[in-house]
């Protein structure tokens, strides 16, 4: 047979398992193409499953592609391969040595099936250069059953919390789009959560602060929904012009809205007060932001001037909430889209309203 099909790599094979041989190796882009192939889960004709891989992400591979193009990037998180033949080790001369030659059989096509890394795997494959090098993880199985079964258990780890992650954003550079603007988000939370003189110090719940009551990703959206079109705007991807002049606004609104709101702040959490709840505190970013941009509002004063027209139209611990002619008890509302654009366009419209009557008195 043509040895061009014949692939070997230098390997390390870790004594894990008397059922199955684990080994692990060093391969190229290109390389990693032709021995290992991705198998999405669906049915056969008579419903038989076959495969198990999700579906791809689109936006996910395009980040992983356009970072390892950089010129520092690194991807230490091996690739790991199942072979069910067609794939052998030589081991060493010496016994004891752990050290032997991996050799895998490409004439009919890649041998291997992706167990974990589908999403780097096809990044991989899009590389303007192929001699990328990567790690590889593999084991030897002699069924679909057992692939199967491996499959689960690697991929069944508990990833990291998503409010740990945000956490760790700010500390880190050179993200994608998608995790920069969290990153933005995640800074400015923190600078509320732990800056001294900060109207929200230590209310913000994070990983790091349990026993806060505002969850920082609620918080993130307010930020990030402001920094998109709304009073933090001029802000974006400017970190020190956020914590700067960004987080001292956002101080000074939420400093008014406990001093306007005092009995539906004080002592409560999201079960007792809408106020404190995701439904509400996003609802009220987008006061912050109006009020910002049609009365300049940037103050605790300024923004407790708007925030009093509210007085009278709201039900944050208590009693019903008048949408029109829609009633709704205040804990009915939930933080979810439809929920939190009613009671946003109900706080904005009110707002709006008694700032036209002022205005036609004055």
């Amino acid at each position: 047979m043509n040895k061009q099909h014949f692939l070997r790599f230098d390997a390390l094979a870790p004594v894990q398992s008397q059922k199955l041989t684990v080994f692990t190796f060093v391969a190229k882009a290109a390389e990693v193409a032709r021995i290992a192939r991705i198998e999405r889960a669906g049915r056969d004709d008579v419903g038989t499953l076959q495969g198990f891989q999700r579906p791809q992400i689109a936006g996910h591979i395009r980040e992983i592609r356009d970072y390892l193009e950089k010129p520092n990037s690194i991807l230490p998180n091996a690739i790991v391969v199942a072979f069910m033949g067609r794939a052998r080790l030589e081991p060493a001369a010496s016994p004891e040595s752990r050290l032997c030659q991996l050799v895998i059989d490409t004439s009919n096509g890649p041998p291997g099936w992706i167990v974990d890394g589908q999403q780097r795997f096809t990044a991989l494959s899009e590389l303007r250069s192929r001699d990328f090098e990567v790690l590889v993880s593999g084991f030897l199985c002699e069924t679909e059953e057992e692939l199967q079964k491996q499959f689960i258990l690697v991929n069944n780890t508990r990833p990291l919390p998503k409010a740990l992650v945000y956490e760790l954003l700010p500390k880190v550079g050179d993200l994608p789009h998608r995790m920069s603007n969290r990153s933005q988000a995640a800074l400015a939370t923190e600078a509320l959560n732990y800056r001294k003189g900060s109207s929200l110090r230590g209310l913000i719940k994070q990983q790091t602060n349990p026993k806060g009551v505002i969850r920082d990703t609620v918080l993130q959206r307010v930020i990030m929904n402001s920094l998109s079109d709304g009073a933090l705007r001029l802000y974006a991807g400017e970190d020190k012009l956020l914590l700067d002049h960004g987080v001292t606004m956002m101080s000074e609104f939420y400093h008014a809205v406990q001093h306007v709101f005092a009995e539906d702040w004080a002592g409560k959490t999201p079960k007792t007060s809408r106020l404190i709840h995701g439904t509400g505190i996003v609802a009220l970013g987008y006061v912050m932001d109006f009020l910002n941009s049609v009365t300049g509002a940037a103050t605790r004063d300024e923004f407790a001037s708007g925030l009093r027209l509210l007085s009278g139209k709201t039900a944050w611990s208590e009693g019903e909430w008048e949408f029109g002619a829609e009633r709704r008890r205040w804990n009915g509302l939930q933080n979810v889209p439809s929920d939190v654009r009613q009671l946003s366009f109900h706080l904005v419209q009110v707002i709006k309203r008694r700032l036209a009557e002022s205005a036609r008195a004055a």
